[in-house]
C-alpha cells in the first residue's frame, strides 16, 4: 500500500504527464490527420514488423538472415518485458475512443511497446546497416512513436520510458548476440 507522500508524488507525476500530453493529441476534426496519424501509429505494430523480418530473412543474403534474426530476437525480448511491465504497473490509457484495437487487446500504457520497439528498431539498424535502413527508421520511428500520443494512446511519459527501455534492451540484446558469436 503506498503511503500518503507516494501517492501524492505519483499523483503529481501524472497530473504533469497528462498536462504535458494533452495539447499533443489530435482534435477530432480535421478527421483526415487522424487517419494518418492512426495509419502511422499501427506502422509500428509487431505484425507489420514480422512481415518485413519473413521478407528480408526469405529474400534476403546471409547477412539480411542474420539481421533478420538478430532484429526478430530483439523484438520478442521486448515484447515479452514490456508486457511483463505492463502487468505490473497496469497504468490505464488515456480516455478516450480512438485506438480501440489497443485499448481492447492491451488496456495498459506503460511502457510504449512501440517507442522501445521503435528505438531497437533504430539501432540495430545504425549497428548493423545498412545505412539506407537507418536513415529511414530514423526517420519514421519519432513520427510513429508521436502518432502514439497524437492519437491519445500513450502519455509522454509512456513514450519516454519506452524509449529508454528500448535503448537498455538493445545494449543487451547487442552483448548477448556478440556473445552468441554473432559478428555485427
Amino acid at each position: 500500500m503506498e503511503t500518503g507522500a507516494n501517492a501524492g508524488l505519483r499523483g503529481k507525476i501524472r497530473s504533469i504527464d497528462a498536462s504535458l500530453t494533452t495539447p499533443l493529441v489530435l482534435p477530432e476534426k480535421p478527421r483526415a490527420a487522424r487517419i494518418c496519424a492512426l495509419g502511422l501509429a499501427h506502422s509500428g505494430d509487431m505484425p507489420v514488423w514480422i512481415a518485413l523480418l519473413a521478407a528480408a530473412w526469405l529474400l534476403g543474403d546471409d547477412l539480411w538472415k542474420l539481421r533478420a534474426a538478430i532484429t526478430f530476437a530483439g523484438l520478442a525480448l521486448v515484447e515479452i518485458v514490456v508486457i511483463g511491465i505492463k502487468m505490473i504497473v497496469r497504468r490505464k490509457r488515456p480516455p478516450g475512443t480512438e485506438g480501440m484495437i489497443y485499448r481492447k487487446t492491451d488496456p495498459f500504457s506503460f511502457p510504449s511497446g512501440h517507442a522501445a520497439r521503435a528505438v531497437l528498431l533504430s539501432l540495430l539498424a545504425l549497428r548493423m546497416g545498412p545505412a539506407a535502413a537507418f536513415a529511414v527508421i530514423s526517420i519514421w520511428s519519432p513520427l510513429m512513436v508521436l502518432s502514439r500520443i497524437a492519437i491519445g494512446i500513450h502519455y509522454v511519459l509512456d513514450v519516454l520510458a519506452g524509449f529508454l527501455l528500448g535503448a537498455f534492451l538493445t545494449a543487451i540484446l547487442l552483448v548477448l548476440a556478440g556473445m552468441a558469436g554473432a559478428r555485427i
